[in-house]
């Protein structure tokens, strides 16, 4: 058995303490029905971090092959663990009732995958985080090398992906950019942790001040099978905040990147809120950085740039030159 499987956890803030971590940079992704991009995510990060946590909950796909056959392959760098408990959905009635601290409650999940990193600086993945290699390797270094100062979390983004009607890729008017501050590189200690909100968990980042660190990924979540809302279980949950948001992408414009890029220019409102905002700062930051992070007038040569290989990534296959790409199922960066 390559994973260990887990119930009845209840998390302890103490699993978090410093004083038992080693130096070096963790990773967790948790993962409900991931197949889509598991692997491409798994291999894309694996050889930045020191290792990978992959907990996985309620899979009725194959995510505990891709996981069994990786951990072949990569041996202790990746740790997985099956999380047996039932977990509610975020946006769901009994999300919002159930307390933080049961094994059924999506705070109590992330808290495990968190305790579960045996490394000082942590951050999280989701199974849809295609890296961009080159920020991801730098900022890495920083952070080994102490350059980069322990009293923030790292704040992090990446550029969502849809498709088009004619199969090719481009950017969702509606949702454009992944990570606004919740998504990030932080030296972990009990403080650093989740906590239950109504409508999702919540990341607790104790004293931990925020700064905009770059665009390190590409967001496939709405690449996915149901645009990446299959686990919300919203046929149940149907004035689920996640239900609106579905219906939101339905109707969402596909923009090219010049188009992304002048939606996000901050305008006179957005740099006067950052007077006073913290928030705002970090969003005028975030925003400000893509002319720069992706100088690039195509969205597939700024994503050929950033992630060479995105091509052969099977769920990537997109029009290009009038041609399909080519598929290769499980692809590698």
């Amino acid at each position: 058995m390559v994973s260990e499987q887990v119930s009845n956890f209840v998390f302890d803030p103490g699993a978090l303490a410093q004083s038992r971590r080693k130096r070096g940079i963790s990773a967790f992704i948790r993962i409900r029905n991931g197949a889509d991009f598991l692997e491409s995510t798994i291999r894309s990060h694996i050889g930045h971090f020191d290792e990978i946590v992959a907990v996985y909950n309620q899979c009725t796909d194959n995510t505990a092959d891709i996981l069994g056959r990786l951990v072949q392959e990569f041996g202790p760098r990746l740790r997985v663990f099956h999380y047996i408990d039932r977990v509610h959905p975020p946006g769901s009635e009994a999300h919002a009732k159930t307390p933080s601290h049961s094994p059924g409650s999506m705070v109590n999940y992330s808290n495990f995958a968190l305790a579960q990193t045996r490394h000082q600086i942590v951050t999280k993945l989701d199974d849809d985080h295609l890296a961009m290699p080159a920020p991801l390797s730098t900022l890495c270094k920083e952070l080994r090398a102490g350059r980069a100062s322990s009293d923030y979390l790292h704040c992090i983004s990446g550029l969502n992906l849809m498709r088009k009607p004619d199969g090719g890729l481009a950017l969702p008017e509606f949702d454009l950019v992944s990570g606004g501050g919740d998504i990030g590189f932080f030296r972990v200690s009990e403080e650093t942790r989740f906590i239950h909100d109504r409508r999702f968990e919540r990341f607790q980042r104790g004293n931990l001040k925020r700064r905009f660190a770059g665009y390190l990924y590409w967001h496939l979540k709405y690449l996915k099978r149901e645009n990446g809302f299959g686990n919300y279980e919203l046929s149940s949950n149907p004035d689920s905040r996640f239900a609106r948001k579905k219906h939101r992408f339905t109707r969402s414009a596909a923009l090219t990147m010049p188009q992304a890029k002048a939606a996000l220019t901050p305008g006179t409102g957005a740099r006067l809120q950052a007077l006073i905002n913290p928030k705002a700062v970090l969003k005028l930051a975030r925003n400000s950085a893509v002319e720069t992070c992706f100088p690039q007038q195509d969205l597939e040569t700024a994503m050929d740039d950033s992630s060479p290989g995105w091509r052969d990534i099977a769920g990537l296959e997109c029009m290009a030159d009038g041609k399909q790409a080519r598929r290769n199922v499980g692809g590698s960066l």
